[in-house]
C-alpha cells in the first residue's frame, strides 16, 4: 500500500512539474509581448531538392501598432505592414491591402496566397505560446526547455496556414510528429525552434513534407518601425 501510495506522489509531482515548464514558457512569452516593441528573424530550412524553398524573413513590431515584414521566397521578396485587423503587402513594386490581394483577378495566385498568410499571421510571443500548448512533456535543458509534439500540434503546424477561414483545406498531414525547443533569458523569450515532418496530399498528389523553422528574437525595446506612406494609405482606406 505504502509503495502505491508513493509512486502516485510520484507521479503527481512529475505532472505538476511538467505543467510548471510549460507554464514557464508562457510566461516567457507572455513577458515579450509586454514589451513595448521587438524585432526578429525567422529561418526555415528544407531538405535539398525540395519545391519550396522559403528564404529568411525579418519582423518587427510595436505594441498594439504596427507589425512590419520583409519576407523572401526563392527570387522573389515582399513587404508588409499589419495592424489589427488591417493589412497590406508590396508586390512587383505596388502597395496593395488585404482586400485587393484576396482578389487577385478572381484566380488563386501569389496575392491571394500572401493575403491569406497575413490574415492568419502571427508574432512570435503569440506563436511561441500557442507552441507551448501544443507540447507533449517540456524539460528543462540549462537556458532551455524542450519537447515533443504532439500530434495534432505537428498536424496542425503542417496544414497550409493560407488556406481560406470555414473552408474545407486539404486533408490533414499523416505521419505527423515533430519537435520544439524554447530558449529563455531573463524569464523572457529569446529563441525558438521547431521541426515537423510528414506527408501532405495537395493537388491529389502525397508530399513528404519536412522543414525546421528557427526564430530568433532581438533589438527588444529599441526597435523602430518606419511605415511606407503607400502602407498607410493602404491601410487607411481598408
Amino acid at each position: 500500500m505504502k509503495k502505491n501510495i508513493l509512486i502516485s506522489i510520484v507521479a503527481v509531482a512529475a505532472g505538476t512539474l511538467l505543467a510548471g515548464e510549460s507554464e514557464d514558457v508562457k510566461a516567457a512569452a507572455k513577458k515579450l509581448a509586454a514589451e513595448s516593441n521587438y524585432s526578429w528573424k525567422t529561418t526555415v530550412v528544407v531538405p535539398e531538392g525540395s519545391r519550396f524553398r522559403p528564404g529568411p524573413t525579418e519582423g518587427k513590431t510595436e505594441k498594439e501598432s504596427y507589425t512590419w515584414l520583409s519576407m523572401s521566397f526563392g527570387d522573389n521578396s515582399a513587404e508588409a505592414v499589419l495592424k489589427g485587423t488591417k493589412g497590406a503587402a508590396k508586390m512587383e513594386g505596388e502597395w496593395r491591402s488585404l482586400a485587393e490581394l484576396a482578389d487577385d483577378g478572381g484566380q488563386p495566385g501569389p496575392g491571394t496566397f500572401m493575403a491569406r498568410m497575413l490574415q492568419n499571421y502571427r508574432t512570435p510571443a503569440v506563436e511561441a505560446e500557442d507552441l507551448a500548448g501544443k507540447t507533449k512533456e517540456l524539460k528543462k535543458e540549462g537556458d532551455a526547455f524542450s519537447a515533443d509534439l504532439t500530434e495534432d500540434g505537428a498536424k496542425d503546424l503542417l496544414r497550409f496556414r493560407g488556406r481560406r477561414a470555414g473552408g474545407d483545406g486539404p486533408p490533414p498531414a499523416k505521419n505527423a510528429k515533430g519537435s520544439v525547443k524554447f530558449w529563455v533569458k531573463d524569464g523572457q523569450l529569446s529563441k525558438y525552434e521547431y521541426k515537423v515532418s510528414g506527408t501532405i496530399t495537395f493537388n491529389g498528389e502525397d508530399r513528404d513534407i519536412e522543414r525546421t523553422t528557427t526564430v530568433e528574437i532581438k533589438e527588444v525595446g529599441t526597435t523602430k518601425i518606419e511605415v511606407p506612406e503607400g502602407a498607410k494609405k493602404k491601410l487607411a482606406d481598408a
